[in-house]
Protein backbone atom coordinates (compact mmCIF):
# COMPACT_ATOMS: atom_id res chain seq x y z
CA UNK A 1 0.00 0.00 0.00
CA UNK A 2 0.96 3.42 -1.41
CA UNK A 3 0.70 6.06 1.22
CA UNK A 4 0.44 9.60 -0.03
CA UNK A 5 0.10 12.69 2.88
CA UNK A 6 -0.91 15.77 2.36
CA UNK A 7 1.43 18.28 4.53
CA UNK A 8 0.40 20.92 6.84
CA UNK A 9 1.84 23.98 4.66
CA UNK A 10 4.38 25.57 7.51
CA UNK A 11 5.92 28.34 5.23
CA UNK A 12 5.03 31.85 6.97
CA UNK A 13 3.12 33.49 5.45
CA UNK A 14 0.81 30.54 5.46
CA UNK A 15 -0.25 28.89 2.32
CA UNK A 16 -3.44 27.90 1.47
CA UNK A 17 -3.56 26.10 -1.68
CA UNK A 18 -3.33 21.92 -1.79
CA UNK A 19 -1.83 19.69 -4.38
CA UNK A 20 -5.29 16.96 -3.95
CA UNK A 21 -8.96 18.54 -3.18
CA UNK A 22 -11.24 16.26 -1.22
CA UNK A 23 -13.09 15.33 -4.39
CA UNK A 24 -9.28 14.42 -6.24
CA UNK A 25 -8.68 12.16 -3.33
CA UNK A 26 -11.63 10.32 -3.47
CA UNK A 27 -11.32 9.39 -6.85
CA UNK A 28 -8.12 8.30 -6.42
CA UNK A 29 -9.60 5.70 -3.85
CA UNK A 30 -11.88 4.39 -5.82
CA UNK A 31 -9.64 3.89 -8.96
CA UNK A 32 -7.07 2.28 -7.13
CA UNK A 33 -6.60 -0.32 -4.37
CA UNK A 34 -2.67 -0.10 -3.15
CA UNK A 35 -2.94 3.76 -2.92
CA UNK A 36 -4.45 5.81 0.54
CA UNK A 37 -4.48 9.60 0.87
CA UNK A 38 -3.53 11.17 4.17
CA UNK A 39 -4.11 14.54 5.37
CA UNK A 40 -2.60 16.13 8.08
CA UNK A 41 -4.99 18.32 9.79
CA UNK A 42 -4.83 21.98 9.20
CA UNK A 43 -6.69 25.03 10.20
CA UNK A 44 -5.51 27.34 7.09
CA UNK A 45 -6.13 25.05 4.00
CA UNK A 46 -8.71 26.26 1.59
CA UNK A 47 -10.60 23.12 1.98
CA UNK A 48 -11.46 21.73 5.83
CA UNK A 49 -10.23 18.64 7.32
CA UNK A 50 -14.09 18.13 7.40
CA UNK A 51 -14.44 18.04 3.93
CA UNK A 52 -11.15 15.98 3.75
CA UNK A 53 -12.93 13.65 6.32
CA UNK A 54 -16.58 13.48 3.99
CA UNK A 55 -14.56 12.55 1.09
CA UNK A 56 -12.88 9.27 2.45
CA UNK A 57 -9.57 10.86 3.12
CA UNK A 58 -7.82 10.09 7.11
CA UNK A 59 -6.96 13.54 9.22
CA UNK A 60 -3.52 12.38 11.10
CA UNK A 61 -1.09 15.13 12.89
CA UNK A 62 2.00 12.87 11.59
CA UNK A 63 2.98 11.84 8.68
CA UNK A 64 5.66 9.44 9.45
CA UNK A 65 3.58 6.07 8.05
CA UNK A 66 3.79 7.90 4.37
CA UNK A 67 5.65 7.31 1.56
CA UNK A 68 5.17 10.18 -0.63
CA UNK A 69 4.33 13.67 1.19
CA UNK A 70 2.79 16.37 -1.00
CA UNK A 71 2.87 19.94 -0.58
CA UNK A 72 2.99 23.42 -2.14
CA UNK A 73 5.63 26.00 -0.56
CA UNK A 74 8.81 25.14 1.01
CA UNK A 75 9.16 22.88 3.83
CA UNK A 76 10.59 24.05 7.18
CA UNK A 77 13.97 22.15 7.94
CA UNK A 78 11.98 21.34 11.27
CA UNK A 79 9.16 19.49 9.84
CA UNK A 80 11.45 17.59 6.86
CA UNK A 81 11.03 13.41 8.20
CA UNK A 82 14.08 11.83 7.16
CA UNK A 83 13.35 8.75 4.26
CA UNK A 84 10.70 10.42 2.48
CA UNK A 85 9.80 10.92 -1.03
CA UNK A 86 8.30 14.84 -1.13
CA UNK A 87 6.93 16.79 -3.90
CA UNK A 88 6.64 20.64 -3.75
CA UNK A 89 8.03 23.87 -4.85
CA UNK A 90 11.61 24.31 -3.25
CA UNK A 91 13.08 27.50 -4.78
CA UNK A 92 16.47 26.00 -5.03
CA UNK A 93 17.25 25.82 -8.73
CA UNK A 94 18.75 29.23 -8.88
CA UNK A 95 20.61 28.33 -5.82
CA UNK A 96 18.08 30.81 -3.63
CA UNK A 97 20.30 31.82 -0.47
CA UNK A 98 16.88 31.70 1.62
CA UNK A 99 15.98 28.00 1.21
CA UNK A 100 20.01 26.41 1.13
CA UNK A 101 19.59 25.62 4.96
CA UNK A 102 16.21 23.37 4.06
CA UNK A 103 18.25 21.66 0.53
CA UNK A 104 21.27 20.81 2.97
CA UNK A 105 18.69 19.21 5.14
CA UNK A 106 17.04 17.27 2.90
CA UNK A 107 20.90 16.00 2.02
CA UNK A 108 21.59 15.25 5.73
CA UNK A 109 18.30 13.47 6.16
CA UNK A 110 18.53 11.28 3.12
CA UNK A 111 15.26 12.43 1.44
CA UNK A 112 14.14 11.92 -2.17
CA UNK A 113 13.11 15.79 -3.48
CA UNK A 114 10.60 15.93 -6.81
CA UNK A 115 10.16 19.59 -7.64
CA UNK A 116 7.25 20.47 -8.95
CA UNK A 117 9.12 23.77 -11.25
CA UNK A 118 11.58 20.78 -12.89
CA UNK A 119 8.80 18.93 -14.55
CA UNK A 120 8.75 19.73 -17.91
CA UNK A 121 7.80 18.70 -21.88
CA UNK A 122 10.41 17.39 -23.68
CA UNK A 123 10.53 20.95 -25.57
CA UNK A 124 11.43 22.25 -22.12
CA UNK A 125 7.81 23.60 -21.16
CA UNK A 126 6.23 22.81 -17.63
CA UNK A 127 4.09 20.39 -17.02
CA UNK A 128 2.07 21.28 -13.60
CA UNK A 129 1.91 24.37 -11.91
CA UNK A 130 -0.50 27.41 -10.77
CA UNK A 131 0.88 29.61 -13.55
CA UNK A 132 -2.93 30.38 -15.26
CA UNK A 133 -4.30 31.36 -11.93
CA UNK A 134 -0.93 33.48 -11.16
CA UNK A 135 -1.65 35.21 -14.73
CA UNK A 136 -5.69 35.82 -13.83
CA UNK A 137 -4.98 37.21 -10.38
CA UNK A 138 -1.62 39.03 -11.18
CA UNK A 139 -4.12 40.89 -14.59
CA UNK A 140 -6.63 41.99 -12.19
CA UNK A 141 -4.10 43.48 -9.26
CA UNK A 142 -2.46 45.41 -12.43
CA UNK A 143 -5.76 47.09 -13.78
CA UNK A 144 -6.73 47.74 -10.21
CA UNK A 145 -3.67 49.46 -9.10
CA UNK A 146 -3.94 51.51 -12.82
CA UNK A 147 -7.34 52.45 -12.10
CA UNK A 148 -6.43 53.66 -8.19
CA UNK A 149 -3.87 55.80 -9.58
CA UNK A 150 -5.75 57.08 -12.31
CA UNK A 151 -9.04 57.38 -10.87
CA UNK A 152 -10.76 56.30 -13.82
CA UNK A 153 -12.67 52.74 -12.30
CA UNK A 154 -12.74 50.42 -9.55
CA UNK A 155 -12.00 47.37 -9.29
CA UNK A 156 -13.20 44.41 -6.07
CA UNK A 157 -10.48 42.91 -4.22
CA UNK A 158 -9.76 38.68 -5.86
CA UNK A 159 -9.38 37.16 -2.83
CA UNK A 160 -13.29 38.85 -1.60
CA UNK A 161 -14.43 36.27 -3.56
CA UNK A 162 -15.43 33.03 -3.43
CA UNK A 163 -14.77 31.57 -6.68
CA UNK A 164 -13.03 32.05 -10.20
CA UNK A 165 -16.70 32.50 -11.41
CA UNK A 166 -18.32 35.18 -9.24
CA UNK A 167 -14.89 36.98 -10.05
CA UNK A 168 -16.25 37.34 -13.59
CA UNK A 169 -19.21 38.89 -12.54
CA UNK A 170 -17.30 41.74 -10.80
CA UNK A 171 -16.70 42.93 -14.71
CA UNK A 172 -20.47 42.99 -15.95
CA UNK A 173 -20.65 47.24 -17.34
CA UNK A 174 -17.08 47.34 -16.65
CA UNK A 175 -15.96 50.91 -18.11
CA UNK A 176 -12.46 51.17 -19.03
CA UNK A 177 -10.27 54.14 -20.30
CA UNK A 178 -8.51 54.76 -23.47
CA UNK A 179 -5.38 52.56 -22.22
CA UNK A 180 -1.91 50.82 -23.73
CA UNK A 181 -1.11 47.37 -22.11
CA UNK A 182 2.19 45.17 -23.64
CA UNK A 183 1.73 42.05 -21.75
CA UNK A 184 5.05 39.50 -22.02
CA UNK A 185 5.49 36.31 -22.21
CA UNK A 186 3.41 32.61 -23.70
CA UNK A 187 3.15 30.32 -21.27
CA UNK A 188 0.39 29.38 -18.42
CA UNK A 189 1.11 33.09 -16.99
CA UNK A 190 0.23 34.81 -20.13
CA UNK A 191 -3.05 32.51 -21.00
CA UNK A 192 -4.29 33.86 -17.30
CA UNK A 193 -3.38 37.14 -18.04
CA UNK A 194 -4.84 36.78 -21.62
CA UNK A 195 -8.20 35.52 -19.71
CA UNK A 196 -8.79 38.85 -18.03
CA UNK A 197 -7.85 40.91 -20.94
CA UNK A 198 -10.51 39.27 -22.92
CA UNK A 199 -13.00 38.92 -19.77
CA UNK A 200 -12.88 42.63 -19.51
CA UNK A 201 -12.95 42.98 -23.18
CA UNK A 202 -10.00 44.94 -23.75
CA UNK A 203 -9.02 44.93 -27.82
CA UNK A 204 -5.73 42.63 -28.85
CA UNK A 205 -3.08 44.60 -31.31
CA UNK A 206 -0.46 43.18 -33.62
CA UNK A 207 2.77 44.56 -31.80
CA UNK A 208 4.14 46.26 -34.80
CA UNK A 209 0.56 48.56 -35.04
CA UNK A 210 0.56 49.30 -30.89
CA UNK A 211 4.07 50.61 -31.39
CA UNK A 212 3.04 53.23 -33.90
CA UNK A 213 -0.37 54.89 -32.78
CA UNK A 214 -2.69 55.33 -29.52
CA UNK A 215 -6.26 54.58 -29.40
CA UNK A 216 -9.32 55.98 -28.59
CA UNK A 217 -10.48 52.56 -26.66
CA UNK A 218 -8.31 49.75 -24.55
CA UNK A 219 -6.19 47.85 -25.91
CA UNK A 220 -2.85 45.02 -25.44
CA UNK A 221 -0.59 43.68 -27.05
CA UNK A 222 1.21 40.02 -26.22
CA UNK A 223 4.94 39.93 -27.47
CA UNK A 224 6.88 36.82 -27.26
CA UNK A 225 10.13 35.37 -27.83
CA UNK A 226 10.59 36.79 -31.36
CA UNK A 227 9.08 40.15 -30.33
CA UNK A 228 11.04 40.09 -27.06
CA UNK A 229 14.60 39.12 -27.60
CA UNK A 230 16.91 38.83 -30.72
CA UNK A 231 20.64 37.47 -31.12
CA UNK A 232 23.54 40.21 -30.16
CA UNK A 233 25.08 39.20 -33.92
CA UNK A 234 22.67 37.65 -36.36
CA UNK A 235 19.65 39.96 -34.91
CA UNK A 236 17.78 36.85 -35.41
CA UNK A 237 15.66 34.74 -32.95
CA UNK A 238 15.74 30.94 -32.21
CA UNK A 239 13.87 29.53 -29.26
CA UNK A 240 16.05 26.46 -28.79
CA UNK A 241 19.00 28.81 -28.76
CA UNK A 242 17.60 31.42 -26.79
CA UNK A 243 17.07 29.09 -23.94
CA UNK A 244 20.43 27.27 -24.60
CA UNK A 245 22.33 30.42 -24.40
CA UNK A 246 20.15 33.75 -23.52
CA UNK A 247 23.14 35.27 -22.83
CA UNK A 248 24.05 35.54 -26.67
CA UNK A 249 20.70 37.73 -26.84
CA UNK A 250 19.58 41.31 -26.30
CA UNK A 251 16.21 42.23 -25.46
CA UNK A 252 13.55 44.55 -27.17
CA UNK A 253 11.18 45.67 -24.77
CA UNK A 254 12.30 48.93 -24.75
CA UNK A 255 10.15 50.87 -26.95
CA UNK A 256 6.93 49.27 -24.99
CA UNK A 257 8.50 51.39 -22.14
CA UNK A 258 7.36 54.73 -24.03
CA UNK A 259 4.43 53.70 -25.56
CA UNK A 260 2.08 51.42 -22.99
CA UNK A 261 1.12 52.53 -19.58
CA UNK A 262 0.87 49.48 -18.48
CA UNK A 263 2.71 46.75 -18.52
CA UNK A 264 1.84 42.71 -17.33
CA UNK A 265 5.09 40.79 -16.81
CA UNK A 266 4.39 36.99 -17.39
CA UNK A 267 8.27 35.94 -18.82
CA UNK A 268 10.66 33.61 -16.91
CA UNK A 269 13.88 34.63 -15.96
CA UNK A 270 16.87 34.17 -14.46
CA UNK A 271 20.60 35.16 -14.25
CA UNK A 272 21.52 34.71 -17.70
CA UNK A 273 18.43 36.29 -19.58
CA UNK A 274 18.14 40.26 -20.63
CA UNK A 275 16.66 42.28 -18.20
CA UNK A 276 13.12 43.94 -20.41
CA UNK A 277 15.04 47.30 -19.51
CA UNK A 278 17.61 48.85 -17.01
CA UNK A 279 16.52 50.43 -14.22
CA UNK A 280 18.21 54.33 -15.17
CA UNK A 281 15.33 54.21 -17.68
CA UNK A 282 12.45 55.08 -15.84
CA UNK A 283 14.11 58.58 -15.46
CA UNK A 284 13.73 58.99 -18.99
CA UNK A 285 10.78 62.19 -18.91
CA UNK A 286 9.79 59.70 -22.15
CA UNK A 287 8.72 57.00 -20.10
CA UNK A 288 5.49 56.36 -19.84
CA UNK A 289 4.88 53.09 -17.80
CA UNK A 290 2.80 54.07 -14.82
CA UNK A 291 2.03 50.41 -13.51
CA UNK A 292 3.92 47.42 -13.71
CA UNK A 293 2.29 44.07 -12.77
CA UNK A 294 5.39 41.56 -12.02
CA UNK A 295 3.47 38.46 -12.01
CA UNK A 296 6.78 36.10 -12.45
CA UNK A 297 7.88 38.40 -9.74
CA UNK A 298 11.60 38.23 -9.57
CA UNK A 299 13.38 40.68 -7.35
CA UNK A 300 15.87 42.70 -9.41
CA UNK A 301 15.05 40.19 -12.16
CA UNK A 302 13.13 40.72 -15.88
CA UNK A 303 11.37 44.39 -14.36
CA UNK A 304 14.70 45.56 -12.38
CA UNK A 305 13.12 47.77 -10.74
CA UNK A 306 10.60 45.42 -8.67
CA UNK A 307 12.20 45.96 -4.83
CA UNK A 308 10.91 42.71 -3.49
CA UNK A 309 7.18 40.57 -2.62
CA UNK A 310 3.96 42.65 -1.08
CA UNK A 311 1.06 40.80 0.64
CA UNK A 312 -2.05 39.81 -0.89
CA UNK A 313 -3.63 42.49 1.55
CA UNK A 314 -1.45 44.94 0.00
CA UNK A 315 -0.10 44.21 -3.08
CA UNK A 316 1.54 47.31 -4.69
CA UNK A 317 4.25 49.40 -3.89
CA UNK A 318 5.71 52.57 -5.74
CA UNK A 319 9.33 52.98 -6.93
CA UNK A 320 10.68 56.76 -7.26
CA UNK A 321 12.09 57.65 -10.27
CA UNK A 322 14.26 59.99 -9.16
CA UNK A 323 16.02 57.51 -5.85
CA UNK A 324 15.03 54.27 -7.25
CA UNK A 325 13.23 53.73 -3.54
CA UNK A 326 10.28 52.15 -2.36
CA UNK A 327 7.29 54.48 -1.97
CA UNK A 328 3.83 54.37 -0.82
CA UNK A 329 1.63 53.55 -4.17
CA UNK A 330 0.04 55.58 -6.99
CA UNK A 331 2.84 58.80 -6.01
CA UNK A 332 3.54 61.67 -8.62
CA UNK A 333 7.03 61.07 -9.61
CA UNK A 334 7.02 56.83 -8.88
CA UNK A 335 6.04 53.84 -11.18
CA UNK A 336 3.76 51.63 -9.33
CA UNK A 337 4.92 47.82 -8.90
CA UNK A 338 2.35 45.07 -8.16
CA UNK A 339 4.64 42.05 -7.05
CA UNK A 340 3.24 39.31 -4.88
CA UNK A 341 5.13 36.00 -4.94
CA UNK A 342 1.69 33.72 -3.97
CA UNK A 343 -0.99 35.46 -6.45
CA UNK A 344 -3.17 32.13 -6.77
CA UNK A 345 -4.00 31.82 -3.13
CA UNK A 346 -6.44 34.27 -3.78
CA UNK A 347 -8.30 31.77 -5.84
CA UNK A 348 -7.08 28.72 -3.85
CA UNK A 349 -9.74 26.35 -4.26
CA UNK A 350 -10.00 27.06 -8.05
CA UNK A 351 -5.60 26.98 -8.36
CA UNK A 352 -5.90 23.93 -6.26
CA UNK A 353 -8.06 22.02 -8.69
CA UNK A 354 -6.76 23.04 -11.29
CA UNK A 355 -3.50 21.91 -9.92
CA UNK A 356 -4.70 18.63 -8.99
CA UNK A 357 -5.96 18.02 -12.37
CA UNK A 358 -2.48 18.00 -14.02
CA UNK A 359 -1.25 15.76 -10.96
CA UNK A 360 -3.35 13.09 -11.52
CA UNK A 361 -3.71 13.25 -15.41
CA UNK A 362 0.67 14.21 -15.78
CA UNK A 363 2.55 12.65 -12.94
CA UNK A 364 0.91 9.74 -11.02
CA UNK A 365 0.98 7.25 -12.94
CA UNK A 366 5.04 7.74 -13.16
CA UNK A 367 5.16 8.32 -9.68
CA UNK A 368 3.17 5.65 -8.47
CA UNK A 369 5.08 3.33 -10.71
CA UNK A 370 8.06 2.98 -12.29
CA UNK A 371 9.19 6.57 -12.78
CA UNK A 372 10.38 7.91 -15.78
CA UNK A 373 12.93 10.15 -17.64
CA UNK A 374 10.68 13.50 -16.90
CA UNK A 375 10.33 12.33 -12.98
CA UNK A 376 14.06 11.65 -13.19
CA UNK A 377 14.74 15.33 -14.81
CA UNK A 378 13.30 16.92 -11.56
CA UNK A 379 14.41 15.05 -9.22
CA UNK A 380 16.84 17.47 -7.52
CA UNK A 381 17.67 15.11 -4.54
CA UNK A 382 17.34 11.15 -4.62
CA UNK A 383 18.03 9.15 -1.39
CA UNK A 384 19.70 12.32 0.12
CA UNK A 385 22.02 12.58 -2.91
CA UNK A 386 22.30 15.91 -5.43
CA UNK A 387 21.34 14.02 -8.91
CA UNK A 388 23.11 14.42 -12.19
CA UNK A 389 21.07 17.03 -13.45
CA UNK A 390 21.43 18.90 -10.37
CA UNK A 391 24.80 18.79 -9.60
CA UNK A 392 25.78 22.11 -10.28
CA UNK A 393 23.81 22.90 -7.06
CA UNK A 394 26.91 21.71 -5.11
CA UNK A 395 28.98 24.69 -4.02
CA UNK A 396 25.24 26.32 -3.46
CA UNK A 397 25.08 23.65 -0.59
CA UNK A 398 28.51 23.99 0.83
CA UNK A 399 27.69 27.67 1.28
CA UNK A 400 30.34 28.64 -1.38
CA UNK A 401 28.40 30.10 -3.98
CA UNK A 402 25.73 33.44 -3.52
Amino acid sequence: MIRIGLIKEGKIPADNRVALTPAQCKWIHKNSDSVKVLAQSSPQRCFTDKEYQMAGVEITDNLNDCNIILGIKEVPVEQLISGKTYLFFSHTRKKQPRNRQMLQTILERRITLIDYECLEHEDGERIIGFGFFAGVVGAHNGMMAYGIRTGTFNLERVYKQRSFRELIHTYFGLKLPRMKIVMTGSGRVAHGILEIMNLMGIHEIEPDEFLSRDFSYPVYTQIKGADLYEHKKTKRYSREHFHTHPEEYDCKYLPYAYSSDMLMNGVFWDQNIPRLFDKEVIQDPNFRLQTIADITDDSGGSVPINLGDQSIEDPVYGVDKKTFQKTDPYLNGSVDIMAVGNLPNELPRDASRYFGEQLIKQVFEDLLGNGSPKLDKATIVKNGKLTNYFEYLKDYVDGNSE
